[in-house]
């Protein structure tokens, strides 16, 4: 009785922010100019402000032909200053804490400043809102008469200049409100082990016996934990262990390529899948409504957007749009301006709109991830649908995968290769390669055009690659779960040759 009224109590809470979220889908437009108004106007004292004369900004205009578009390079001198202790540089208020993130594969780490407003107005904002349309969507849900399986990152918090570095989750778990911890599983110590292997019996034994009523991380990590639980526990599914799970919350990675085998364990037809859209520099965008595959985009959680046409991204006329000016169905790259000092910074995501009112959008990869050596502009997005139909028409499941170019040698054609590490194998592994090759060419016109009669590009050469390849690759760099992935496209061979010579040591040796 008293965990049915804590749940009755808590949803109506949660559920009172949508007044505030339907004000900015009626108002895309103004929200997002007011936010970049209050921006300049907090910042205009700091040494960024002053030294591009933020009190002389009144408009959009100005603001993009004044600020150059950032990486975290241009931004670093001045991050590295803050992080030694200065104060006022990017941001006015205090910022002592730091997201540690190297990206997907970059050796040098990244620190990206995470300021109060950014932790309550952002992060933690985000979190309740995802909470909120959930349950405005799910009447009957009961989440809050359990607890929620959190599988975060592996990094404790460590102290430099009395400023603080780690993953985003242990940033966020160190300032974790009362209210959200009380309703998670695991408890902080062990939501914060670093060593992988022990972290997960440590989950495995702190949550078998919770009554858990939702799961929230990365598709990839949670899936290694989901199948260590099933495996030590011996059952055949996750709802013989936790009856009233009702919902995954997921982010961090496509989903396609996991969806079948996220089926298999988790059966119920009435069981929920909500994505989110977030990384160390702010929380961007959640899925409101159950059974879709589109994300909103959140426009007040003190981020302004605009977005660069990928077919002119890098090159010398580059030039990026605020949130009016964007078209359906257009990859873009995401440059964000945000409430912890980051100004017209590239994330290196790229989007595509899938509506325009309200707004909403589709990942479909990284601006480095990938393939255009031979004009098939091939995107993330089309290799994980390509993936997800190909194992659904030969039964079988895919745990990871990287994809490189084959360049073209003299009179030979260029190809792609890839390497797939298969859970469950396809019987006809040359049937499953057809099969992908077929998809890819339904997905995107370019790579079929290529592909004609051979004109430009072979089929596609595949690998299988050994058990827990991309396991031990990820292992050998210090990078087991939290938010770290594999690069699943890339124009250059690097990833592709190190797992192939990694996959030829394990035969010979």
């Amino acid at each position: 009785m008293a965990l049915a009224i804590i749940n009755s109590v808590a949803s109506w809470i949660l559920k009172k922010r949508i007044h505030q979220i339907e004000l900015f889908l009626k108002y895309p437009n103004e929200v997002q100019e007011e936010l970049l108004h209050n921006l300049i106007r907090w910042a205009e004292n700091t040494s960024f402000g002053k030294k591009y004369d933020f009190s002389s900004i009144r408009n959009y205009s100005t603001f993009a032909e004044r600020i150059p578009i950032s990486t975290y390079e241009d931004l670093e001198p001045l991050i590295e200053q803050t992080r030694r202790g200065e104060q006022n540089v990017i941001w006015p208020t205090q910022i002592k804490w730091f997201a540690k993130s190297s990206g997907t594969t970059n050796a040098k780490s990244k620190f990206i400043p995470v300021s109060p407003e950014a932790l309550e107005d952002c992060h933690y904002k985000a979190a309740k809102d995802l909470l909120c349309l959930y349950l405005n969507n799910n009447e009957d849900a009961q989440l809050f008469t359990g607890k929620s399986l959190r599988l975060g990152g592996s990094k404790q918090l460590y102290e430099d200049n009395n400023t603080f570095f780690g993953d985003l989750s242990a940033i966020l778990i160190e300032n974790m409100p009362m209210w959200a911890e009380f309703s998670s599983t695991p408890s902080n110590k062990v939501s914060l082990m670093s060593e992988w292997e022990s972290k997960l019996s440590a989950i495995v034994k702190e949550t078998t016996n919770e009554n858990v009523t939702s799961f929230a991380g990365v598709p990839s990590w949670m899936l290694v934990l989901m199948n260590r639980i099933l495996e030590e526990t011996g059952k055949g599914n996750l709802h013989e262990i936790w009856p009233n799970v009702e919902v995954y919350f997921h982010g961090g990675v496509s989903f396609e390529p996991y969806r079948d085998q996220y089926k298999k364990i988790l059966p119920k037809s009435d069981f929920k899948y909500y994505e989110i859209y977030n990384a160390s520099e702010g929380f961007f965008a959640i899925q409101d409504s159950n059974d879709s595959d589109e994300l909103l985009l959140m426009l007040d959680y003190g981020i302004f957007y605009e977005f660069i046409p990928m077919d002119s991204f890098g090159k010398p006329n580059q030039k990026a749009v605020r949130l009016a000016d964007v078209e359906l169905n257009k990859n873009y790259a995401v440059l964000i301006t945000t409430n912890s000092g980051l100004w017209r910074y590239l994330i290196g995501d790229t989007v595509r709109f899938t509506s325009l009112n309200p707004y909403r959008i589709k990942i479909t990869g990284r601006t480095k991830h990938h393939i255009n050596v031979f004009g098939e502009e091939l995107m993330v997005e089309n290799t994980d649908r390509a993936i997800a139909k190909a194992c659904n028409i030969t039964g079988a499941d895919v745990v990871d995968y990287t994809v490189a170019p084959i360049f073209m040698d003299g009179k030979e054609k260029g190809a792609h290769e890839w390497i797939i590490e298969f859970g469950k194998q396809p019987e006809d592994v040359e049937a499953f390669r057809k099969h992908l090759d077929e998809a890819l060419q339904s997905l995107n016109s370019d790579y079929e055009a290529k592909r004609y009669n051979n004109m430009t590009l072979n089929p596609l050469v595949l690998n299988v690659a050994r058990p827990k390849l991309f396991y031990d690759w990820l292992k050998a760099q210090d990078k087991l779960g939290g938010q770290h992935k594999i690069p699943r496209l890339s124009n250059e061979r690097d990833y592709l040759e190190k797992l192939k010579s990694m996959q030829i040591a394990d035969v010979n040796a």
